[in-house]
């Protein structure tokens, strides 16, 4: 089977499909791989990396789409800058993040007319065995990380305390809205950088992981009876909830000198928790980060892809934390790729079966068919996009589930 790597088409992605010691691996499994030249440039990853472990470099995006079974991307169709689904030909399969909550029908048609066959990793189910493919948690992870790390560097303060000859030094107060994926990975971050952190989600049986890290779990005066699904995920929430819950944070936010905020909805704008009133609470050089801005943003300030100021407070709208740290990203997406990759391929053949639940929740078109697995579904979605199954086995920080409306990062 040829496996494809095209350079990625959003100006602003420095992540790669495929990493060469992760080509290396498909390799020696009998797999052939061609890479565009330049395509893991902005991850460091050299044209010679790739031919040295046995990949062919070619020049340019059209002979990648034209030469490979199987086309791998980082951002695909209505995930990337140019949503073209006629580069894809006739019965070719295509992986990738491929944004399918927003593909428009006339796009999923022209795949379905050349029989393409797209999987969306997006839309990965949250069992076990899907872990080691699931991209959305492994982005989230570093996203979390990334974010963290803006935060420190733009506070005027030292997140550590210290006692020193001159006075103690009071550690900064970071405050995490939603203890998954990458609530945690923030909070266990910050925690390492010696800050004193609080979290909060809508599902208190998160407590144990965030005391785990050593944070604080907020606990508001609010009813969740209903915010978690029978997996443990939890679910989108009425405007009377969430009103409920802002006034509740008007208690914890202004006391915050880092505010994290994570909460995303699939296919729908991203849940407003936090006001303008109560950012302009927060002292001045205070900062937030809001890892939902791409989808409208948890704080009423934030502008995706943009820092602004308000009331002496900074707020970022980052849409790109992962690409951030595309060296590591792009290692991390390669073996989800890989590890996918080996799920549907039997003897250098695809093998669709539907029975597997991986196959059949990301298979967007096949065979000349709209599948549209997560939206034929009648069941009520789980609000977090991001996350797969939590393996008890693995550490907290890494592996919990997000909170949906409370961490969809």
């Amino acid at each position: 089977m040829l496996v494809g790597v095209p350079t990625e088409t959003d100006p602003g992605e420095r992540r790669v499909a495929l990493v060469p010691s992760v080509a290396t691996e498909l390799i020696e499994r009998g797999h052939e791989v061609v890479v565009q030249s330049g395509a893991g440039e902005r991850a460091d990853h050299s044209d010679d990396a790739y031919e040295a472990v046995g990949c062919e470099v070619v020049p340019d995006r059209e002979s990648v789409f034209a030469r490979a079974n199987i086309v791998t991307q980082v951002n695909g169709l209505a995930a990337s800058g140019e949503p073209d689904p006629t580069a894809y030909r006739e019965g070719q399969t295509v992986v990738g993040l491929l944004g399918p909550y927003e593909i428009e029908e006339a796009s999923l048609s022209t795949l379905a007319d050349r029989n393409v066959s797209a999987f969306s990793l997006e839309l990965m189910p949250r069992i076990s065995r899907a872990q080691s493919m699931d991209a959305l948690s492994s982005m989230a992870s570093l996203g979390g990380y990334k974010a963290c790390l803006m935060a420190a560097e733009q506070l005027p303060k030292m997140f550590p305390m210290e006692m020193t000859a001159a006075g103690t030094i009071q550690p900064a107060e970071v405050f995490v809205i939603g203890a998954g994926v990458a609530g945690l990975k923030a909070i266990a971050t910050a925690e390492r950088l010696g800050a004193s952190v609080r979290a909060y989600d809508i599902r208190l049986e998160v407590k144990r992981e965030v005391e785990s890290l050593g944070a604080d779990f907020v606990e508001l005066d609010l009813e969740t009876e209903e915010s978690g699904d029978d997996e443990g995920y939890a679910r989108e929430m009425d405007e009377e909830f969430y009103r409920a819950q802002r006034e509740a944070m008007r208690e914890v936010v202004p006391d915050s000198d880092v505010l994290i905020t994570t909460a995303a909805i699939p296919g729908a704008p991203a849940p407003e928790l936090v006001t303008a009133e109560m950012v302009a609470d927060m002292d001045a050089g205070s900062v937030v980060v809001d890892m939902s801005a791409d989808s409208g943003g948890n704080c009423e300030p934030t502008r995706a892809g943009e820092t602004v100021e308000h009331e002496g407070v900074t707020v970022f709208g980052p849409t790109d934390l992962p690409s951030r740290v595309a060296h590591t990203a792009s290692e991390q997406y390669a073996n989800n790729i890989a590890n996918f990759l080996d799920a549907i391929l039997d003897d250098d053949e695809l093998h669709f079966d539907f029975e597997d639940e991986i196959v059949d929740s990301t298979l967007l078109t096949h065979d000349g068919t709209i599948r549209n697995p997560h939206r034929d579904d009648e069941t009520e979605p789980d609000t977090d996009e991001e996350d797969s199954k939590p393996d008890p086995d693995e550490e907290s920080d890494s592996t919990a589930t997000d909170g949906g409306a409370t961490d969809g990062q």
